[in-house]
C-alpha cells in the first residue's frame, strides 16, 4: 500500500521525468555537436544534447563571473577559437550527468521504497554537477604545475646555449623539441608562429600569455628586454633567471613533499582509529563480564 511519502515522492519524480523527457526531445537537434568527442574521455556523450538543450532553452549567455574564469581556462587548454564550444560542453556535461543520477534515484526509490537511496543519489547528482563544473579549472591547475616542473630546466638550457654564442631564436627552437610536456609543447607552438612570420617578440609574448604563470611571464619579459638590448645583456639576464628558477624548483619540491605528507595523514589516522577500536573492544567486553 502506498504511503503519503510514496505518493509525494512519486509525484515529484513524475514531474521531473516529464521535464527530462521534454528536454530530451527538445535538445535532440543539437546531438550532432558532440559526435567528434572521444567516448573514453566523455562517457555518455550521446546524451550531452540534453544539458545543451536546457541551456539553449533558457537562452543562457555564458557571461557570468564564473564563466569568465571558465573561458580563460578553455582558451588556454583548447585555444581561443574552440573556447566557446568547450564552455558549452562543460555545462552540457554537468547538467546531463546530474539529471541522470537524480532520475535514477527516483527509479531506485520505486524499487526499494528507501528514502536513503534517493538522498544518496541526490548527493551524487550534486557532486557530479560540481565536479564536472570545476573539472576544466582543475585541468588548468594541473597544467600549471606541469609547466613549473620543466621551467627551471628550460631556462638553464636557454642560458647555456645563448652563452655558447647561439642567438635566442635558434636556442629556443633547439630546446623546444627536447620534450613533449606542456611547457615544451607551448614552446613548439611559438616556434610554429615564428615560422609563419610572427616576430620573435610577439611569439614570446603569446607564449607568456598562454602559460599564464607569473614566473614564466617574468622570464618572457626578461627575454624580450634582452632581445632589445642585445645578446650580451640577454645572456646575463637568462643566467640570473636560471639561478632564480632553480630556487623556485626547490620551493616546489618542498611544497610537493608537504602535500605528500598531508595525504598520508588521513590513512594514518584511520589506522590509528582501527587499532584503538581493536584494543578497546576487548577491554570493555571484559568489563561487562
Amino acid at each position: 500500500m502506498l504511503t503519503t511519502q510514496d505518493i509525494v515522492i512519486f509525484a515529484i519524480g513524475g514531474v521531473f521525468l516529464l521535464i527530462w523527457l521534454f528536454f530530451f526531445f527538445y535538445g535532440k537537434k543539437y546531438a550532432a555537436l558532440f559526435d567528434t568527442l572521444e567516448e573514453s574521455e566523455y562517457p555518455l556523450k550521446e546524451l550531452f544534447f540534453w544539458g545543451y538543450g536546457v541551456m539553449e532553452f533558457f537562452h543562457y549567455t555564458y557571461k557570468g563571473k564564473s564563466d569568465r574564469k571558465l573561458r580563460q581556462s578553455a582558451e588556454i587548454l583548447y585555444e581561443k577559437k574552440y573556447a566557446e564550444f568547450y564552455i558549452r560542453l562543460s555545462y552540457a556535461q554537468k547538467l546531463t550527468y546530474a539529471s541522470l543520477l537524480f532520475l535514477i534515484g527516483f527509479v531506485l526509490y520505486g524499487l526499494t521504497s528507501e528514502v536513503v537511496i534517493l538522498v544518496v543519489m541526490a548527493v551524487f547528482s550534486f557532486t557530479a554537477y560540481y565536479y564536472y563544473g570545476t573539472l576544466m579549472l582543475e585541468q588548468l591547475t594541473k597544467r600549471q604545475e606541469e609547466l613549473l616542473k620543466d621551467f627551471s630546466e628550460v631556462i638553464s638550457k636557454l642560458a647555456l646555449l645563448t652563452n655558447a654564442g647561439m642567438i635566442l631564436r635558434e636556442a629556443w627552437e633547439k630546446v623546444a623539441f627536447n620534450g613533449n610536456t606542456p611547457l615544451y609543447q607551448e614552446m613548439q607552438y611559438s616556434v610554429e608562429l615564428m615560422s609563419n612570420g610572427v616576430s620573435e617578440v610577439e611569439a614570446l609574448q603569446t607564449f607568456g600569455s598562454r602559460c599564464v604563470l607569473a614566473e614564466i611571464k617574468k622570464a618572457v619579459s626578461t627575454m624580450v628586454q634582452g632581445l632589445i638590448k642585445g645578446n650580451k645583456e640577454l645572456v646575463d639576464m637568462l643566467q640570473a633567471q636560471s639561478a632564480e628558477s632553480w630556487q623556485l624548483k626547490k620551493h616546489l619540491a618542498t611544497r610537493e613533499g608537504e602535500k605528500a605528507a598531508s595525504k598520508l595523514l588521513m590513512p594514518m589516522m584511520l589506522m590509528f582509529v582501527g587499532i584503538l577500536i581493536m584494543v578497546l573492544i576487548p577491554i570493555f567486553a571484559n568489563l561487562g563480564m
